[in-house]
């Protein structure tokens, strides 16, 4: 009997301590893992980096086609790409002329591989 009350003593003195690290386990568990935890913190940071890097890409594009529409404005207006233009959109060349065919993944990249 002794032994019993011992055992039960000691259990309601411990009980509190175990709920207590039993709710840390609980609270930094889902610290980590939750939706708003630390390892979606990270899957975040890095899609923003990513949608960055594409914003910028797509800024890059956006400024090298504004500039190009700016040397076909009448104040400014550059030969050779309105020649160049013509040729695309006739589908015309001169006997002299060297074509070449670029394909369709180099023509996104502008030309570069």
């Amino acid at each position: 009997m002794r032994l019993l009350r011992e055992i039960k003593s000691r259990a309601r003195q411990a009980a509190p301590q175990v709920l207590a690290a039993c709710m840390v386990a609980y609270f930094a568990y889902h610290a980590l893992h939750g939706d708003r935890g630390f390892y979606a913190w990270i899957m975040l940071k890095q899609e923003k980096a990513q949608t960055e890097a594409a914003a910028e890409r797509i800024a890059a594009q956006r400024s090298e086609l504004e500039h190009r529409v700016g040397l076909l404005r009448r104040d400014h207006l550059d030969p050779d790409l309105l020649e160049e233009r013509a040729q695309a959109i006739l589908n015309y060349g001169l006997p002299n002329d060297h074509i070449i065919f670029l394909d369709a993944e180099l023509r996104r990249s502008g030309g570069r591989p």
